[in-house]
């Protein structure tokens, strides 16, 4: 089945690097604190909820950092109050780049990110500007040495997924977004590690670029990527 982009695994081997370094824990409180906030502070009634307290509890965030970050979401404890925004535009050599954030201060975060695309050759569009090159999917990312993609896929026949790629024994399956869960405890059940289970903005086609052009468009993807105020970035760039 059709391969993945690059960046998509720059991103994952990046994010277990934060995850190691206790980077990722910022992000991860402040999307778990709005998540909470906007569809309460049970995980058993808040599915979304209960993916990032898995997730947290994967890069073995500590268990007070988690209820924290849920009570100042529901009220319980004072807190900030984030506000989800997602910002499209076009970055070197015209890849179309996706940034969904969670910011305290939209004035702040637009200014920043309308500098950050310009000094490379890029600009922030309108919002529909490139969101229509993208479909909202299920990702779930694994590690497995055991399973061919044929295998997997009569093995997930009964699933909605859309497409299964493997890259030495980097796993990784996309799916509709209301069978993430089901796909996931599939996996588990075969005995293969699931490193992340999550809903992404996938291209419907990628476009590629000669590979100096393509390096510096990674190098600014994961300048935007270490921006406080991101929670994620998505490309079209293969």
């Amino acid at each position: 089945m059709a391969g993945h982009s690059k960046w998509a695994n720059i991103r994952h081997k990046k994010g277990r690097e934060d995850s190691k370094r206790g980077k990722a824990f910022t992000k991860l409180i402040k999307e778990i604190t709005v998540v909470a906030r906007l569809g309460g502070g049970d995980p058993d009634s808040n599915p979304h909820l209960r993916q990032l307290v898995d997730k947290a509890k994967e890069i073995n965030m500590p268990k007070e950092n988690i209820e924290r970050a849920i009570k100042k979401g529901t009220g319980e404890l004072p807190g900030v109050n984030y506000e989800s925004i997602s910002y499209e535009g076009y970055g070197p050599n015209g890849i179309a780049i996706l940034v969904e954030t969670l910011t305290d201060n939209k004035n702040r975060t637009v200014a920043s990110l309308r500098h950050l695309f310009s000094a490379k050759g890029g600009n922030l569009g309108e919002s529909g500007s490139v969101s229509w090159m993208f479909e909202h999917r299920g990702v779930i990312r694994a590690t497995d040495t055991s399973h061919s993609e044929d295998d997997l896929l009569e093995k997930l026949i009964d699933f909605d997924i859309i497409d299964i790629c493997k890259e030495e024994n980097l796993l990784t399956i996309e799916c509709t977004i209301k069978s993430l869960d089901a796909v996931k405890k599939a996996l588990e059940s075969f005995g293969i590690k699931v490193e992340s289970a999550n809903l992404e903005w996938v291209p419907k086609n990628n476009t590629t670029l000669p590979e100096n052009q393509a390096q510096k468009a990674y190098d600014f993807l994961s300048e935007l990527d270490d921006h406080e105020d991101v929670q994620n970035v998505y490309t079209n760039l293969s």
